[in-house]
């Protein structure tokens, strides 16, 4: 296994979210976690970054669990960007994108040229180049939410977790932030996982879809694997009709009732 999530098992008190739940990420793909509300998504995600510590079972890299690899290796081959962000409110783009070169500075000194060099090259790649200067509380949603991935991306890891980054933005600025995603994972090679609400977005924007329902991995596999009108029945309790997309050679659907509102 690559990267991934093995044989988990999460409670909080005496509710079971996940039980042996095994998820598996090819390199260089990007994979994205769907179901219900409550199932167990970001709870799986917030095992990389310790917010979550399982009952048994864990998350995985190369092998080994992520607890055996020492905190500033493992931030420089994974990023973790929760769902909710804080910082300082006079923080300006440039500062909040150096943070990520934190796991290759040494006690007592500062960035060096070579950072410097990388800080720059993510500004260009994600288009905050005119707005390295603007306080961070002054930027769209969208802006802001690029500039938090521009952070991760400093960090320049093998793998991008991402827990809901498109969560409060507007469908514009939710495509935004989804094609560089996909761009970053085009041109950089970065193995994406993400949870995403929008299965339509999911579908187009993802490689694999992995759904989870009732503790457990109900079904993975392509997007046109798991968007199916049975698949949205059983995991969503809704009935759709599923049509191709054939400008972005993806599944979509349009829902048309709940399974309540049709008596079953």
């Amino acid at each position: 296994m690559y990267f991934g999530f093995k044989n988990v098992t999460v409670r909080y008190g005496r509710k079971t979210v996940l039980e042996n739940v095994s998820v598996d990420i090819p390199k260089g793909k990007i994979v994205t976690l769907i179901g219900q509300n409550g199932c167990g998504k970001s709870s799986l995600l917030k095992i990389v970054s310790r917010a979550v510590e399982p009952r048994c079972g864990g998350a995985m890299l190369d092998g080994r669990p992520l607890r055996q690899y020492p905190p500033k290796l493992l931030a420089r081959k994974i990023a973790y960007l929760a769902q909710v962000h804080t910082s300082p409110p006079d923080i300006d783009v440039r500062t909040l994108v150096s943070y990520g070169r934190y796991p290759y500075t040494r006690l007592g000194r500062g960035l060096t040229e070579a950072d410097g060099t990388v800080i720059e090259r993510v500004l260009a790649m994600t288009g905050l180049k005119e707005l390295e200067s603007r306080i961070l509380s002054t930027l769209s949603g969208g802006e802001r939410q690029r500039a938090w991935i521009a952070m991760a991306i400093c960090q320049e890891p093998e793998i991008l977790i991402l827990d809901e980054p498109t969560t409060y933005l507007d469908i514009g600025y939710q495509i935004e932030v989804l094609e560089l995603i996909k761009k970053l994972n085009a041109e950089l090679g970065i193995t994406i996982v993400m949870v995403l609400h929008d299965l339509n977005l999911a579908a187009r924007y993802s490689d694999m879809l992995y759904a989870i329902k009732n503790r457990r991995v109900y079904a993975c596999g392509s997007c046109s694997d798991i968007i199916t009108e049975c698949h949205l029945k059983n995991i969503f309790d809704i009935e759709a009709t599923v049509f191709e997309d054939k400008i972005n050679a993806c599944p979509y659907f349009i829902p048309l009732k709940t399974i309540t509102q049709n008596g079953d």
